[in-house]
């Protein structure tokens, strides 16, 4: 580990380093690091962040009962309780064991989880000015999709029923026809 180290960001390829290991682990307790970024210690062989076990990358954010973040490091998730992406009542799973529970109940995040974050520690955590950005996890985009998903399957149900009664209607109307014909 103790070679230089890149950086390739998922989202839009740009690539950071090549800086010690040390800096990697800094950026990824910093939730600088997401779960599709890749790293490398020549530049041409890549790898998932998350397979780096000296990385910590051992946590899913459950967003919605079908859809999770990470794995991500606990540094990351409280950078994401300071964003008010997630928080106290947030469920998260250990990936190396499949324990879960809510970000409260955890002794290294529940206290960050009820109160706001000193800023001085905040600083600490995202002290290199050239780093990566934070990675977002979009928990409010997801939280809406799952309101948008569940809006369109009640108006295709009301659609469903409409289109059952017009036939009914349309049905008693023929009927209607026939009787008058005959």
């Amino acid at each position: 580990m103790n070679q230089k180290w890149f950086l390739r960001k998922h989202e839009d390829g740009n690539t950071f380093g090549p800086v010690q290991f040390d800096q990697i682990t800094r950026w990824a307790d910093a939730a600088q690091i997401a779960p599709h970024d890749t790293l490398s210690s020549d530049g041409q062989t890549w790898i998932k962040a998350p397979m780096l076990p000296q990385l910590g990358m051992d946590w899913l954010v459950e967003l919605t009962s079908e859809h999770y973040y990470g794995p991500t490091t606990l540094g990351a998730l409280r950078e994401f309780i300071r964003l008010g992406e997630i928080d106290g009542k947030t469920v998260v799973i250990n990936t190396c064991d499949g324990t879960r529970q809510q970000v409260r109940q955890m002794p290294d995040l529940g206290e960050t989880a009820e109160l706001q974050v000193d800023e001085n520690q905040i600083e600490i955590q995202l002290g290199d000015p050239v780093g990566p950005a934070v990675a977002r996890m979009s928990v409010r985009l997801q939280e809406r999709i799952r309101d948008l998903e569940q809006t369109l399957q009640e108006e295709r149900r009301a659609l469903a029923e409409n289109e059952q009664r017009y036939r009914e209607l349309e049905q008693k109307y023929q009927d209607l026809l026939l009787s008058l014909e005959g």
